[in-house]
């Protein structure tokens, strides 16, 4: 029995002599690379066999194409041992590397390990094996931007305005996480797919009960004006909380009630210049979020913010944009600072402009701001003449520059009016326009003028000696 089982497994040592050889072939895995990095791929292979070739591709068009990038040959090279008695069995390990410098996003995508071996029992049989990684690009965004849309636009300080804030990322991938901080704050977002109405019963017709409003709950004077509407026969209370004395008619009895001697007036409210009672001192932010992809493979990301504005409380409020990134070590931000315009400067070119000239008048900045002369958003300016229409017959004209072609003599010491508006506030500046003389068309004039009265002149005269002569010849 034991002489039966040495021969089988002597036979079974002969069949695995026989056999083919084995390659196994692996390649380590790589995480997310920055481009610009120099990135190093490995395959490593197993086999008992002669190393033949060595060929890395790399797959483009979705796999339709492979492009060879490194090949080795081992018939051109004697480092690899060769086995004295090819068939005893040895196994052998290699790595095969390919370095990629400064990696681009053009190189993102998968790569293959080719591998062939000589067969132990075959020499002129070949096997092989292959093995594929993605390599894994990432792109840090390139620039990241903050403006509001819908500006410029006027300011109206009776009725509540949208204000949306648009940060847009460039140039990275994968696309970034974008975020918006109030003073340095995280803001809690609202997704903007929910319904309008939804929105306006949270941002505008709040329950005083749920929400404090600024300050005062509601403005008495819109209250008590409110009440009257509804309700004509209720007369709406004084400001110090006390009704007026009701009068009595005659009724049945026919008495009358005493009357009043003196009309009390109530007291007057001055308009504020915000309506208080409409907006929340805690609006609801609503976030809305797209991403594009561009031509080089990045994702353009476009995040907006928008809520009820209140120029009360959102002047001088610093918004910032903030981006988390993997291939940041910080995030990258952009921040503004909401401002109503103060006191645009203005100034005329020419400084002494004269009579028939064109005169430029520009806004070059504002006398205060919260950095240096910068206003956000950017101001509506309207131009318009104090007392009068423009040049050109109209009664305003928008832009930062008002030009006033030849220029006549009278607009000398006219004034002209520059307003600046944000949706944050409005103000207004004032130019004295000096028109001085034209030396050079007073000459023409006074040419002109001589030519005139000399005309006037000498023209009897001639007149004159022209009878006398006729009267002599006759």
């Amino acid at each position: 029995m034991n002489i039966l089982i040495t021969l089988c497994l002597l036979l079974c040592s002969d069949l695995m002599d026989c056999a083919i050889g084995y390659l196994v072939v692996s390649i380590e895995p790589l995480p997310p690379v920055v481009m610009g990095d120099t990135v190093t791929l490995k395959c490593n292979f197993r086999t008992d066999g002669n190393l033949r070739e060595i060929v890395w591709f790399r797959v483009t068009e979705g796999g339709r194409s492979k492009q060879k990038i490194f090949t080795y040959d081992a018939m051109y090279n004697t480092n690899f041992s060769h086995m004295e008695d090819y068939r005893r069995r040895e196994e052998f390990a290699y790595q095969t590397t390919v370095r990629l410098p400064e990696v681009q996003m053009e190189d993102n995508g998968p790569y293959e390990c080719h591998v062939g071996i000589y067969d132990r029992t075959y020499r002129e049989k070949v096997v092989l094996a292959s093995g594929s990684i993605a390599v894994v690009v990432m792109s840090p965004p390139k620039s990241i931007s903050v403006i509001a849309v819908d500006q410029p636009t006027r300011f109206n300080r009776y009725e509540a305005q949208n204000f949306t804030l648009l940060c847009t990322v460039t140039g990275g991938k994968p696309a970034p996480v974008v975020y918006f901080k109030r003073d340095g704050e995280l803001i809690e977002v609202l997704p903007s797919t929910q319904s309008s109405d939804g929105a306006e019963s949270r941002g505008l017709s709040v329950p005083i009960d749920s929400r404090s409003l600024i300050s005062r709950d509601l403005d008495d004077t819109k209250l008590q004006r409110s009440i009257s509407f509804l309700n004509p026969g209720i007369e709406p209370a004084r400001s110090d909380g006390v009704r007026p004395q009701q009068r009595y008619t005659s009724g049945a009895t026919g008495q009358e009630g005493p009357k009043p001697t003196t009309e009390i007036i109530p007291e007057t409210v001055v308009s504020r210049e915000f309506p208080r009672w409409v907006l929340s001192s805690s609006p609801l932010y609503y976030f809305d979020y797209t991403e594009t992809e561009a031509n080089d493979g990045t994702i353009e990301v476009q995040a907006m913010l928008t809520w009820h504005l209140n120029p009360q409380l959102d002047s001088e409020a610093m918004f910032s944009c903030e981006v988390k990134h993997p291939a940041l070590s910080m995030p990258m931000q952009a921040e503004v600072i909401l401002s109503a315009p103060k006191g645009p400067k203005l100034s005329a070119t020419p400084c002494r402009a004269k009579v028939g000239d064109t005169v430029r008048i520009a806004v070059e900045g504002f006398q205060t701001g919260v950095k240096g002369n910068e206003v956000f958003p950017e101001p509506l300016f309207t131009w318009s003449h104090v007392g009068g229409l423009l040049l050109d017959g109209s009664a305003e004209r928008e832009g930062k520059v008002l030009v006033l072609e030849r220029v006549p003599a009278e607009l000398n010491g006219s004034l002209y009016r520059c307003s600046a508006e944000n949706p944050l506030g409005s103000t207004n500046s004032y130019l004295r326009l000096i028109i001085f003389e034209n030396p050079r068309i007073k000459k023409e004039t006074l040419q002109f003028n001589v030519a005139d009265s000399g005309g006037a002149e000498f023209g009897p005269t001639h007149i004159m000696l022209l009878l006398s002569v006729t009267l002599e010849f006759t």
